[in-house]
């Protein structure tokens, strides 16, 4: 969960270059403290959650294999473990590989796509970081290092490159990643996102993309279909007012207790006369006019008259007092969505357009990450319902194309032919859908994790079945006890 509650049947992890194979047993902290930065996953509940019986990524896949799941589970080689494992400390504080350590880095890759892994990660950008603010460890690679890896796929003959990056110079990344993907005869992915800094980049990447498949080349744009938002709250990790001093004094208070506080008046107008101790996250924070009330069902597609900004303007009222008044509502529970990504226009109609086109693939969902701060896992659900059907600030999509979409263009890409198609041979990964009534509801927080962690979840209503491999793993929302997922382990064909 979150993601078996919004018809996935096969989940991809080990994206962003991150995870935990392969690990020395006196290497774990330093993986364990990279996922708690990049992902936002508690430190605490990976450590008491994780059972270590590995340490090669082959003996990973085996761990995996042991278990029992609701989804399938497929996997990717991520780098920054490869990197760690093979480098120690040289290779988490980003310094160069030499050429023994990028052919020993290959021959890993290419172990863990030969026992089961359907691809490689890896991450290029400034926001992937430790808790402490240090980098990722494949920030910067060399291009030598991702051409060795890369050429170690195609000896495999298998295995897709998936790479993060920021393309802060899109002209010279992406003729590298171009490099890079000759280099390995196989697919690469990469991000299609709408900054709110640059919002056409994203026409220039894919424009390079465009022309690199014309001439050849296997590249795709990993896409969503809505915008990729922060969630703020009273409850979860980070609101408007959450670096001020008075804050500071209750938040590690129980909520029931920080509740009844935050309802007190002499509190309220305290918190909010007090400056920001960030400025930085005040500007980040305090741009009302792109927080919008994220409502119950939750509206991804607000218009600009939604905002905080002009609740206030309309109400002769500070924006601050609405933002409060709004995480006060249901309980203390109320949640304002932050679009930090495909959202610079306040609209959709540059998702529609990377949604549409045919070097697309759907993705960059976080199902399970973030878990205090996003909640995308319900992005699946959304594209059917809001692009199919709900959508009214601009033209909708077919429905049968969302599906196709969600489904079998994925799984092609990803070499599971067996899967994303009703027909004979094919895996019977089914969805049942009452379509008049499938919808999203609003995200909620349950404290479920090991360590008492919390974390967002997002439940949906309508999907009448989810069926897994001719189990029904779901029915109405709730789960059957079948437990017919198993670990995917390289392409599959049908029949």
């Amino acid at each position: 969960s979150s993601s078996c509650w919004h018809g996935v049947t096969t989940a991809l992890i080990g994206n962003c270059g991150v995870g935990f194979a392969p690990c020395l047993p006196e290497r774990r902290d330093m993986l364990v403290k990279l996922m708690e930065g990049v992902e936002d996953l508690p430190e605490v509940v990976l450590t008491e959650g994780l059972p270590w019986n590995w340490q090669s990524f082959p003996e990973f896949l085996d761990a995996l294999a042991a278990r029992r799941y609701d989804t399938d589970v497929a996997t990717q080689v991520p780098h920054a473990a490869v990197r760690v494992h093979v480098m120690g400390q040289r290779g988490a504080d980003r310094e160069p590989s030499t050429e023994a350590e990028r052919q020993e880095m290959a021959r890993i890759a290419a172990e863990g796509i030969r026992a089961g892994a359907l691809g490689f990660s890896t991450s290029r950008t400034i926001a992937h970081k430790t808790r402490k603010g240090e980098h990722t460890p494949t920030l910067g690679a060399a291009e030598g290092e991702l051409r060795a890896i890369a050429e170690a796929l195609r000896g495999v003959g298998a295995g897709w490159m998936q790479v993060i990056s920021d393309f802060d110079d899109p002209d010279e990344e992406f003729a590298m990643l171009r490099r890079v993907a000759a280099a390995s005869g196989q697919l690469m992915s990469t991000q299609l996102l709408q900054r709110m800094n640059r919002p056409e980049l994203w026409r220039q990447i894919l424009d390079k993309i465009e022309d690199a498949n014309r001439n050849g080349a296997r590249i795709m744009g990993q896409v969503m279909g809505r915008p990729i938002g922060l969630m703020l709250g009273f409850e979860l990790s980070q609101h408007p007012f959450f670096t001020r001093p008075s804050w500071r004094t209750i938040a590690d208070l129980p909520f029931a207790e920080k509740l009844a506080i935050l309802r007190q008046p002499e509190f309220r107008a305290r918190l909010l006369s007090e400056p920001t101790a960030d400025p930085l996250m005040a500007r980040r924070l305090n741009t009302w006019e792109n927080l919008y009330p994220l409502g119950d069902p939750p509206q991804y597609e607000p218009p600009p008259e939604a905002s905080i900004a002009a609740i206030a303007k309309r109400q002769g009222r500070n924006p601050e007092e609405v933002a409060y008044d709004v995480m006060l509502e249901r309980d203390g529970r109320g949640i304002i969505n932050f679009p930090v990504i495909n959202y610079a226009a306040g609209n959709l109609d540059a998702v529609k357009t990377m949604v549409e086109h045919p070097n697309t693939l759907m993705g960059l969902g976080d199902g399970g990450a973030h878990v205090g701060l996003i909640c995308d896992a319900s992005s699946t659900t959304h594209m059917i319902t809001h692009w199919t059907r709900d959508r009214t600030r601009g033209p909708r999509l077919p429905l049968e194309f969302a599906v196709k979409r969600l489904s079998r263009d994925n799984a092609l890409a990803l070499g599971l032919a067996d899967r994303g198609l009703i027909a004979p041979g094919c895996k019977a990964d089914i969805n049942v859908i009452d379509y008049d009534r499938l919808g999203v509801r609003s995200p909620e927080l349950w404290y479920d994790l090991p360590a008492g962690g919390k974390r967002l979840v997002q439940r949906a209503d309508g999907y009448v079945a989810t069926v897994v491999s001719g189990e029904v793993v779901h029915r109405e929302g709730e789960a059957t006890g079948a437990l017919p997922g198993r670990l995917v382990r390289g392409p599959q064909t049908a029949g």
